[in-house]
């Protein structure tokens, strides 16, 4: 997503003005101006999102040229965030390649907003919401470790906005929300004596997700004789996993023994893709119904979606 060439930048801006003592006193200036614009907007969005307000605003800082490169002046794009699934206005660049499609906003904010959803609804950034609010050092390296940036530098330049700058302080007293890595640590329950579940949980774990019992397949399970432990018919638990008819299962599979539910929990209202998922594998992993993620996002079943996709998990 970061473009190497405002990387080199700042990599060339921090190694020479930084190493040397200071930024030049215009710079200087300009930084500190254009933090005090945004600080309350990255505060707030500590708030709704759990992204420290410090690491907000040096990577706003670094991937912006604070505020003065053209996709920040002409589009409103201070994070450098590519085409991708976008629907929306566009402006282009020379970056990778020539001619490359960037993101364009209408104001600022909404490049702030797609930032914090870019890295909250984005598998691949979800071990950095168990990480401690205040650990900006953990979040820069965890950036860099997810594949942020290809800058070898890139935690060390964050990390250096952040103190030179003070920005923790930003994050000392900012309530954040629950994590959404939620989905990353399942939850095993305890059937009541005389439920469906009851039995078969002697035997397995058993796990909920969007308030929907699920196990993983083991050694020898199939479909059918999972059926019988769950006091199900085969056709039952094909239609939970919305299966239309028996097929291998391998060990590790995760597999629903009650109907899903039609949408997602609040917390996750959606889910920006990785390159190669499909509609199937997002209903699977939150415990939403595909027919409802069809319907959500006009879409069809077996739909590989383009890296980026917004996928919508709620109703309106």
């Amino acid at each position: 997503m970061v473009r190497q060439s405002v990387l080199f930048y700042a990599f060339l801006l921090s190694t020479t003005l930084l190493g040397s003592g200071m930024l030049s006193a215009q710079q200087n200036s300009t930084r500190l101006a254009y933090i005090e614009t945004y600080k309350n907007t990255a505060i707030a969005h500590m708030q709704e999102y759990g992204i420290p307000a410090s690491i907000t605003l040096a990577q706003a800082c670094l991937e912006s040229g604070d505020g003065t490169s053209r996709l920040a002046r002409e589009g409103n794009n201070h994070f450098g965030i590519k085409c991708h699934d976008w629907k929306g206005k566009t402006i282009y660049q020379d970056d990778d390649a020539k001619n490359e499609c960037f993101r364009k906003y209408n104001q600022a904010s909404e490049s702030f907003k797609d930032h914090a959803e870019f890295l909250r609804y984005r598998s691949r950034y979800a071990f950095l919401f168990d990480l401690k609010s205040r650990d900006y050092k953990a979040w820069a390296e965890g950036l860099k470790q997810a594949g942020y940036a290809t800058n070898p530098q890139y935690a060390n330049l964050l990390i250096k906005i952040i103190e030179d700058y003070k920005l923790y302080q930003y994050d000392q007293t900012t309530p954040v929300p629950p994590s959404p890595n939620l989905l990353e640590q399942p939850v095993v329950i305890h059937p009541a004596k005389g439920s469906a579940l009851y039995t078969a949980s002697l035997y397995r774990d058993i796990y909920q997700r969007n308030k929907t019992a699920y196990i993983f397949a083991q050694p020898g399970d199939t479909y059918a004789t999972l059926a019988r432990e769950f006091q199900l018919f085969t056709r039952e638990i094909l239609k939970f996993n919305e299966l239309s008819k028996n097929q291998n299962l391998s060990p590790g599979t995760l597999v629903y023994v009650a109907q899903k539910r039609k949408q997602a929990e609040k917390e996750f209202p959606m889910h920006i893709s990785e390159a190669g998922e499909s509609l199937r594998l997002i209903a699977q992993r939150y415990g939403v119904r595909l027919s409802k993620l069809c319907k959500y996002n006009q879409r069809q079943q077996d739909d590989v979606l383009p890296e980026g996709s917004i996928i919508k998990l709620r109703r309106k």
